[in-house]
C-alpha cells in the first residue's frame, strides 16, 4: 500500500467518524428510541460512508481522470474536492436513506422510503461535509500554499524559457501594426513594444514602450474587437475580460489568494488573471 494510499483511507475515515459522531450527538432517524440497537446502526452508517468515500474517489480516478495528487497545482485540488463533495454526498444520502428503509425501519418507524427521508438525510450528510471540508482545508492549508508556490515558480521558469525562445509559429510577417476602433482615431505601434491592453467601459487603453517610456493611447474599440485584430500574434494573450497581455513582456508571474497576477516590464502593473482565463495561460507556458 502505497502512502497516498494510506492518506486516503486516514482521511476517509476521519471524514466518517467526524459524520457518525454529528448523528450520535444529534440522534436524528429515530435513534434516540432505540437502546443498544443505535450503536449497530452508528457502525453501519460508519462503513456507509467510509465505502461511499472510496466509490467516489474510484469515480474520479477512473471516470473523471481526476486521481488524488498535489501535483496537478492548487486550482486542480480545489476543483477535484468540489466534486469529491458534490458526489459524495447525494450518494452518502441515498445509501443511508435505503440503510433507513431497508433496516432501521423494522424497529424505528418513519424510516420508509420517501423524498422527504431523502432530502432529510441529504441535509444532514450535507452540512457534515460542509464543516469536514472546512476542517481538511485547515489542514492543508500549508500543502495548499507549498504547491501553490511550487507552481508560481515553475510558471516563472516555463515564463522566462518561453521568453528567450523563438517560436516559428509566433513569428507574424510584420512586427508594425495598426489597431483601429469604431472611429476614425488610429494607434499604431510595434507588437513587441506592446505591454497590456485594458478595457475602460467603451473604450480601450493601449500601454506600449515608446522612447524607452510607457505610453498609453486610448481607441474607442472593444477588447474583442482588438482581440480578433491581434489574433495573428499568439504571445498576445487574454488574461481577464478587461486585460490582453503579451506574454513576452510578463516580467513575474505572482500568486494570490484566489488566483494570481502578471508583472508587467517597464511599469510594474499587476494585471489579474480570471479563473476562466488561468488554464489558457498555463498551458501557454506548459504547466
Amino acid at each position: 500500500m502505497t502512502n497516498e494510499q494510506r492518506e486516503t483511507i486516514r482521511i476517509r475515515t476521519i471524514s466518517s467518524g467526524f459524520t457518525v459522531l454529528a448523528i450520535a450527538i444529534f440522534k436524528p432517524f429515530g435513534l434516540d428510541l432505540t437502546q443498544w440497537q443505535a450503536y449497530m446502526h452508528l457502525l453501519a452508517m460508519f462503513v456507509i460512508g467510509f465505502v461511499a468515500c472510496l466509490v467516489t474517489d474510484c469515480i474520479l480516478r477512473y471516470i473523471f481522470k481526476m486521481p488524488s495528487s498535489l501535483d496537478n497545482g492548487v486550482d486542480y485540488i480545489i476543483k477535484r474536492n468540489m466534486r469529491f463533495q458534490l458526489i459524495n454526498t447525494p450518494l452518502v444520502a441515498l445509501i443511508l436513506c435505503l440503510y433507513r428503509h431497508f433496516v432501521m425501519n423494522v424497529s424505528v418507524a418513519g424510516n420508509s422510503l420517501s423524498w422527504g427521508n431523502f432530502f432529510e438525510s441529504l441535509v444532514i450528510i450535507a452540512f457534515c461535509s460542509f464543516i469536514i471540508g472546512i476542517y481538511w482545508r485547515f489542514q492543508f492549508r500549508s500543502r495548499y500554499l507549498t504547491a501553490e508556490l511550487n507552481e508560481t515558480r515553475q510558471m516563472n521558469e516555463r515564463l522566462q524559457i518561453s521568453q528567450s525562445e523563438v517560436i516559428k509559429a509566433e513569428t507574424p510577417v510584420s512586427d508594425d501594426i495598426t489597431l483601429t476602433g469604431t472611429t476614425s482615431e488610429a494607434v499604431s505601434l510595434n507588437i513587441q513594444d506592446l505591454l497590456y491592453i485594458e478595457t475602460v467601459g467603451n473604450y480601450v487603453k493601449i500601454y506600449q514602450l515608446h522612447d524607452g517610456k510607457v505610453r498609453c493611447d486610448m481607441l474607442r474599440a472593444t477588447s474583442k474587437q482588438l482581440e480578433d485584430d491581434l489574433s495573428a500574434y499568439p504571445m498576445i494573450m487574454r488574461c481577464h475580460r478587461a486585460f490582453l497581455v503579451n506574454m513576452r513582456q510578463v516580467e513575474r508571474i505572482v500568486s494570490k489568494p484566489g488566483g494570481m497576477l502578471l508583472v508587467i516590464k517597464h511599469c510594474e502593473d499587476a494585471i489579474p488573471v480570471s479563473r476562466s482565463n488561468m488554464s489558457e495561460i498555463k498551458k501557454k507556458l506548459s504547466i
